[in-house]
């Protein structure tokens, strides 16, 4: 296999490319629990939209930090963990800024052909979720670099929000179930981006980021995992209830997941005990996500 090939690989973190369309596929699958409308055409067509933006995000996030990754000093578990072959290939200079600019653009234009073969206005909402969510990518990004309240993960989080929320309004339109379906899921990320930082917590310090455990320490961190996946299970379990009875299943494994991930961290409060937990918070987010799917059928 060729470096380049590698490279790309790494970029597009390739080797997690079935998570994406799943997520934002439970969005559709929950759409046509509402509103019907189910084909295995649009179940196929939506998973392509779901796979070809969230990895245009992917590489628009290491466009932005493609400088102060350099500054990266320590390639442990989690770089290995997202970049199967361990490699940072724009600030190593393996893939150039141009072409890695032309790979966005090419994934844009293939996410928005997609977009535009739906129906007004979810075609529409579509776009729009796109732009705004590529828009607090690049917020999230820089204004971590400088803040001393954490509003970049505050606001810039919602993007990974609105992710499986886009996948209900291929066939849904802007109702409470969206809501609902949001204040599930919103929680969830800030717990799994304070996992994410914990893991990541030497290197951030290196780059002078204003992660969450740079603003708060490592106790702090493991309290915002705790008080985040709290709020997630009590919006959960509101949430499964306008699934039905069936989904209490898959989130109560998905709870027991979390719990376990939790007790990890707060017993740890390192950056191996998070380390040891990312996996949990995905697979957790794996399961809800069949889950949906599943509800749906039966």
């Amino acid at each position: 296999m060729g470096i380049n090939i590698k490279a790309y690989l790494d970029l597009l973190r390739l080797h997690f490319f079935f998570v994406w369309p799943v997520l934002f596929s439970a969005g559709l699958f929950f759409g046509f629990s509402i509103y019907g409308g189910f084909s295995w055409w649009l179940v196929a067509k939506t998973a392509l939209i779901g796979f070809f933006g969230f990895e245009g995000g992917l590489v628009l996030n290491d466009i932005i930090d493609r400088d102060i990754d350099k500054k990266e000093v320590e390639v442990d578990k989690l770089t290995k963990y997202w970049r199967v072959f361990g490699n940072r290939p724009l600030p190593s200079g393996v893939i150039s800024f141009q072409k890695a600019l032309a790979l966005f653009v090419g994934l844009i234009i293939i996410t928005s052909v997609l977009i535009f073969t739906l129906p007004l206005p979810n075609a529409i909402y579509l776009f729009v979720i796109m732009i705004v969510c590529y828009s607090l990518e690049i917020f999230y990004q820089i204004v971590k670099r400088n803040q001393s309240f954490p509003i970049a993960q505050l606001v810039g989080r919602i993007d990974f929000t609105l992710f499986p929320l886009a996948g209900y309004l291929v066939v849904g339109n802007l109702d409470l179930n969206l809501l609902f379906f949001g204040l599930f899921f919103y929680p969830l990320a800030l717990a799994h981006l304070g996992v994410n930082d914990l893991a990541d917590v030497t290197n951030d310090k290196a780059k002078d980021m204003k992660t969450i455990p740079v603003l708060y320490g490592l106790k702090g961190t493991a309290y915002w995992v705790l008080i985040f996946s709290v709020f997630h299970i009590v919006a959960a379990i509101v949430f499964a209830n306008i699934l039905g009875l069936v989904s209490f299943v898959g989130f109560g494994i998905g709870f027991f997941l979390l719990i376990i991930a939790n007790y990890k961290i707060l017993n740890g409060k390192n950056a191996e005990a998070a380390m040891k937990s990312l996996p949990l918070f995905h697979v957790t987010m794996l399961i809800y996500s069949i889950t949906i799917i599943a509800t749906y059928f039966i």
